[in-house]
């Protein structure tokens, strides 16, 4: 349990896709205008990793990498897919928003709306994708470890927009220069804000 609990907290927090590896920075910053809009797409974030990371581990382990198909049989022991890994993650990612697509277009039409294609593109955000593969890279244990790491990091991305949103919708008030006005100042902040995120590199975990 111990362990669990830390892969989660390091995920939000130390390993931030945003703030420490820059992924999924496109819709980071696109989508980012108003709280409410990136509350949908956190959430839905958080969903789509909690899902797909612990289906890619369990198809990473039992499937794709090499001697995996073993229980098959033994002479499958020395069969390696694991050259199938990108083709095979983001199918089962692709299905994952799909189904979260379909799920906000039935029960709130005004958070689609507003999501417009950055909703369906989840389907290509680097920060989901590289969560499947940092999960192959770091061999986690269990699924219980791959699913730890896939929600914290859905969380961590979800503090991060909606964090950044917060503050461009209190900035409008403020008396920023022309040259800086939208992106401009949202790069300077989201900096600022990973470097405010590695304070927390001290955690002892």
């Amino acid at each position: 349990m111990q362990e669990l609990f830390n892969i989660f907290v390091k995920s939000i927090f130390v390993d931030n896709m945003v703030f420490a590896y820059f992924l999924g920075m496109c819709s980071y910053l696109a989508v980012s205008k108003t709280v409410q809009t990136s509350v949908g797409l956190g959430i839905a974030v958080i969903f789509v990793l909690g899902i797909t990371v612990p289906v890619d581990y369990m198809l990473n382990e039992y499937i794709l990498k090499a001697g995996a198909l073993s229980w098959l049989d033994a002479g499958f022991a020395d069969v390696d897919l694991s050259f199938l890994s990108f083709i095979l993650f983001i199918a089962i990612i692709a299905s994952m928003v799909q189904l979260v697509e379909m799920i906000i277009e039935k029960f709130s039409p005004s958070l689609y709306s507003s999501l417009g294609i950055f909703l369906p593109l989840i389907a290509v955000n680097c920060a989901i994708l590289g969560g499947s593969l940092f999960m192959q890279e770091r061999e986690y244990q269990s699924v219980a470890q791959a699913t730890s790491f896939g929600l914290g990091s859905g969380i961590g991305w979800f503090l991060a927009i909606v964090g950044i949103a917060a503050i461009r919708e209190k900035i409008r008030y403020s008396n920023v220069p022309a040259p800086l006005r939208g992106l401009g100042i949202t790069f300077i902040i989201t900096g600022l804000m990973g470097i405010a995120f590695m304070s927390f590199l001290g955690i002892k975990l």
